[in-house]
C-alpha cells in the first residue's frame, strides 16, 4: 500500500503501540452469534448481509444508541425482531475469543515495558462488559472507544483524540489494524503502521524487526 510505512526503513523508533481490538486481538463476526439461532446456511447469509449487517452494526459504533437502532430495525423486519432483539442482548457471543497469538504479542510487549493503547470501533453499551472479561486490556494504558466518542475510524479525528489522549507523538506510535481504510487514514497523519493481513506471525516478525519483541 502506497505511503503505508511498516517492516522497513522505520522512520523513527517505536515508543508505543496502538492495537485495533476487533480481528486483531479477538475474532468478530456476527454470523458467530447467528449460526446459533438461524440453521439453514442460505437463511443466515441473507439475514447476516440483509437485515443485522456489519453496516446497521457499524452504526453503535459510531454513537447511535440501542435503544433507536433496534426498534426500527424491528419496523423494517418485523418477521425477524427476536433475531433483531438477539443481536443486543447476546452481542458478545459475535466475539469467540481472541485471534491465535495476538494475546501473547500483547503479554510480551507489556513484560518489555512498552506502553499499550488501543483505538477500537466498538459499541459503547457493548464495551464495557466485553471489557470487564477480558484481562488482556490490564495491559493497556487507555482506550479510545468510538462508542463513547461519537467519532469511528477511518474519521481522522479520532487519531487525532486518540494522540492528545496518549500523550505519544504520532510518529512515535504503531498502529495496527485489519482494516486498510483505518491503516491508510492513520499513515496519511503520520503514524507508523502495520497492516494486520498475515496473523500474528507477520506481527511479531514486525514487532522484532523494530525491537520491541524478542
Amino acid at each position: 500500500m502506497s505511503g503505508v510505512r511498516e517492516l522497513s526503513g522505520h522512520p523513527a523508533p517505536v515508543k508505543a503501540v496502538v492495537f485495533d481490538v476487533g480481528r486483531v486481538l479477538f475474532e468478530w463476526d456476527l454470523r458467530y452469534l447467528f449460526a446459533k439461532l438461524i440453521a439453514d446456511p442460505a437463511e443466515l447469509e441473507w439475514f447476516c448481509t440483509t437485515v443485522v449487517t456489519p453496516e446497521w452494526h457499524f452504526q453503535h459504533d459510531e454513537g447511535v444508541p440501542l435503544s433507536v437502532m433496534v426498534p426500527a430495525r424491528k419496523v423494517e423486519y418485523p418477521g425477524h425482531a427476536h433475531l433483531i432483539d438477539a443481536y443486543a442482548a447476546r452481542f458478545g457471543e459475535s466475539i469467540p475469543g481472541p485471534v491465535p497469538g495476538s494475546i501473547e504479542i500483547v503479554d510480551e510487549l507489556a513484560a518489555r515495558g512498552v506502553p499499550l493503547f488501543a483505538i477500537t470501533n466498538f459499541g459503547a453499551e457493548f464495551w464495557p462488559d466485553f471489557r470487564a472479561r477480558e484481562p488482556v486490556f490490564r495491559h493497556f494504558h487507555d482506550v479510545v472507544v468510538s462508542g463513547d466518542e461519537k467519532l469511528a475510524k477511518p474519521d481522522p479525528a479520532i487519531y487525532h483524540l486518540a494522540e492528545r489522549r496518549f500523550g505519544v507523538p504520532r510518529e512515535a506510535m504503531l498502529f495496527i489494524d485489519d482494516n486498510a481504510a483505518n491503516i491508510a487514514s492513520a499513515a496519511r497523519l503520520g503514524w507508523q503502521v502495520h497492516h494486520f493481513t498475515g496473523g500474528a506471525e507477520r506481527l511479531a516478525a514486525d514487532l522484532r524487526s523494530r525491537g520491541l519483541i524478542g
